[in-house]
């Protein structure tokens, strides 16, 4: 394939959109120089899984976190720039957790994250809260009790294992499914115990929530009307294959008046798809993070 260099000046015009187009639905690992961390990643809840082999935790709405045993890493493999008492004293065997400052608290968390130079107060309103060890060759079984040993020893409040609890039945994880929701909770996570800890996406690890959210890339601002004149009215978005459609709802007055910006992607939530696949009920959550 002719690169846009040594193509005609048309031809290598469109090679390079292609090629920018591509890049803007790469991960955020493939446009750095540090390799992604190796996680275990969820599917979606579905009927027939047989909940008894499985531990249930709560869906924590914070920032992926993974701890190499000498830094702490996104799941993009960014390096998180942590003020060196947070991660003082921290094992060196691989933690993979939620860097979380309580429900409701997303914004708080991302750009606590995001920051190059930490911001001392900010991090001290963080928790990281490990969900597995990841270079332990055991079952979720027996690494579950190893983790909450280690964690135990390291003794930090600001370090702490997510709750783990088994349910009897479907009625009962709906239950804690809607009490977790009502309280400000995002969802909750199946982890089988009798898995390993593989870097892939499976049914070993489930995710159940309320809603389904998506991501989609940002590729116009269409204008408010009424309230909104002068304002964001929605986003016109478009799916990694290739379905636009319009975001409209979901925006507080401030990202109306400042949008996510053309090319980003943003994370929405939506009710199904009608018989177009357009989302039912679509709605910005927020911009996404690697």
């Amino acid at each position: 394939m002719p690169t846009p260099s040594s193509a005609p000046p048309r031809i290598a015009r469109l090679l390079s959109a292609l090629l920018l187009g591509f890049s803007l639905w790469l991960p955020a690992a493939a446009l750095s120089a540090t390799p992604a961390p190796p996680l275990m990643l969820a599917n979606v809840y579905h009927p027939g899984i047989a909940l008894a082999d499985y531990w249930v935790s709560e869906k924590l709405d914070g920032v992926r976190g993974y701890w190499d045993g000498k830094q702490l890493l996104t799941r993009g493999g960014q390096r998180i720039n942590a003020p060196p008492w947070f991660t003082a004293g921290w094992p060196k065997v691989a933690l993979d957790g939620e860097l979380w400052a309580g429900r409701g608290q997303f914004n708080h968390a991302v750009s606590t994250v995001r920051r190059e130079a930490p911001d001392d107060a900010a991090w001290r309103r963080m928790r990281f809260m490990v969900f597995d060890l990841p270079a332990h060759p055991g079952t979720f079984d027996q690494r579950l009790p190893v983790l909450q040993s280690t964690l135990a020893k390291l003794a930090v409040p600001w370090v702490q294992p997510v709750e783990q609890v088994k349910l009897g039945d479907d009625a009962a994880l709906q239950g804690l499914l809607q009490r977790t929701v009502r309280q400000g909770g995002e969802g909750l996570m199946l982890h089988r115990g009798a898995s390993l800890y593989r870097a892939q996406r499976s049914d070993d690890l489930l995710k159940v929530k309320t809603h389904e959210d998506a991501e989609a890339k940002v590729i116009g601002h269409l204008p408010g009307k009424g309230k909104y004149q002068g304002m964001l009215g929605a986003l016109l978005v478009e799916t990694p294959d290739g379905l636009r459609f319009k975001l409209g709802s979901g925006f507080s007055d401030a990202q109306r008046r400042q949008p996510p910006a053309l090319g980003s992607v943003v994370t929405y939530r939506f009710r199904g798809l009608n018989e177009s696949g357009i989302p039912r009920f679509a709605s910005f959550m927020r911009i996404y993070q690697q």
